[in-house]
Formats: structure tokens, sequence, C-alpha cells
């Protein structure tokens, strides 16, 4: 049932305000999101992309961030008009996000075992605490971080950035949501970590079924896991497509822009880079 919309945004306009000034910084967001399958939302800093994921999860920072216009649709509920409690029951549950920086997203003063296990107490209360403690540990070894019941017992700052970042998806997949969001997880990375971290995304989507929107600026990225996608230029969507479709023929001429400035192993290099020899003077 790939052709399942599981979300939709229609008309979306968000905008910040303080005591002097507002100002609108979505103008009419439309896409729709199908289930099993990657929407990619790509596009420069600044056009908007976290800030419609923060408005999917009801995480606009309050009071400033408000949402003036639009509907967005989880099966046929209304997210912006939920009560805060049950917002807060459906994030977290059914809809999970994974943030770019999992150093500030994770809690320093609390074990990665406390932290996955306060997931499960708030959304799976009918679990016994062995059953919680079996299933934190069943999702790091899901999510392959090594010696997995030493890490239930070590806080963030003891482990890389992968492997904080493995602990965010770990938690962002502990109660087997239909959508998770990836807010630019893989930014803060090496290129081989996030390699690995794309890698094991896409490998957790075929096993459980869900559906993913993976917010990025690199379309390396985006062909590399997304279905489809969308181009968004200052607060709008300005094209999508499925991602063959947006490579092969894009339409708008912003995106001719953003694949213009992929790097071409073809291309003639913009100057000469001289090597000089290496001789043993160097390392005296």
């Amino acid at each position: 049932m790939q052709n399942e919309v599981i979300l939709s945004v229609r008309d979306l306009a968000v905008s910040f305000h303080d005591d002097d000034d507002c100002r609108e910084v979505l103008h009419g967001v439309n896409f729709d999101l199908k289930a099993g399958r990657t929407l990619g939302i790509v596009g420069e800093s600044g056009s908007g992309k976290s800030v419609t994921a923060m408005s999917i999860m009801g995480l606009l920072p309050k009071p400033y961030g408000v949402v003036t216009k639009g509907r967005i649709s989880y099966r046929d509920t209304d997210l912006l008009k939920l009560e805060p409690s049950q917002m807060y029951s459906m994030r977290g549950d059914r809809i999970s996000i994974i943030f770019q920086d999992p150093m500030t997203a994770l809690n320093p003063v609390q074990t990665v075992g406390k932290q996955l296990n306060e997931v499960l107490e708030l959304h799976r209360p009918e679990l016994s605490k062995s059953e919680r403690k079996a299933t934190c540990l069943d999702m790091l070894k899901r999510v392959r971080i090594p010696l997995p019941e030493a890490r239930l017992n070590e806080y963030p700052h003891n482990l890389s950035g992968g492997m904080r970042q493995r602990v965010m998806i770990a938690m962002a997949l502990a109660c087997k949501p239909d959508i998770l969001i990836c807010d630019e997880p893989t930014t803060a990375l090496d290129v081989t970590v996030q390699a690995s971290i794309l890698a094991l995304m896409q490998e957790l989507q075929q096993e459980t079924g869900m559906s993913m929107i993976f917010i990025t600026h690199d379309l390396g990225v985006v062909a590399e896991i997304c279905d489809d996608v969308a181009v968004m230029f200052a607060g709008r969507i300005v094209e999508q497509a499925d991602v063959f479709e947006l490579f092969d023929h894009p339409k708008h001429p912003y995106t001719e822009r953003l694949l213009g400035l992929i790097p071409n192993i073809d291309n003639p290099p913009k100057q000469k880079i001289d090597i000089k020899p290496i001789t043993e003077d160097m390392f005296r």
C-alpha cells in the first residue's frame, strides 16, 4: 500500500513574532508522505525545512512560533486541532523525530538506559520493568551499538558522535512509529559514519515499514536514501517529484541550480593543484 498517503500537509503557514515585529516564514507549504516511502525535503539553510518539521511535531517555540493557517493530517486526524495532551501522546509514539545534534538532544546527566526507558514508560505503560529493560537492550542491539549491556549505564558524553546518533535512532524507533522525521541527522558526522547511519536507517525502514521525512541540504544523501523529493526555497515548496524524475528532469530554476552545484568528476578542475614531491627533508 505504498500509494496510501499517511501524512498530508496542506497550505501550511507559520509566523514568528515578538513584541515589535511579526514575520511569516512558511507560505502555504503542501506535500504528501506515502506509506513505506522516504520523502526528502531539500533546500538551503533558512528555507524553512526544520520549521516544517517542528510544525508537524507541535514543537514550535512558544509563544513566538505560531501556525497561522493550514492543515496537517495524519491518517485523517488534523494534528493542529489536537489538545496538547493528545499531541503529547502522539509525539514519540506514532510520529518520532531525530534531531541534528544528538549531544544537545540527549540529556547529559542521565544514562542512555534511563533515557531509553523513559520513552517506554511514557508510551508503553503496560510493560513491566524487566520488559522495558529487555526492549531497551534489544533496541541498542538493533542499531548495532557494541557492548549494548554496558552502554545502558553510560552517559552521552562517553559515546562517540556516531554512537550518540544511534542512541537517538533507538529512542525514536522504540515505540515502532508510523512516521520518522530525520532533521539532518548525519550533518555533524564524518563521511564514513554518515554512510553507516544511512544504511542502518534504510535497513530499519525495510524491517518496520515506517515512512520517513528526511530533511537535508545534501543532494547526495537525497539520491542515496529518498524515494520522493520536495525542494524548498524561501518558505515554499517549489518542486516535487520522485527522486529519478527530479535528478533527470528538474523543472524549477532553483532545483537546476542546486543540481548544478553537485561536484562532477568529469568537469575540469577550477585550478591546477601543484603537488610537490615528498622528500626526506620534509621530515627533518
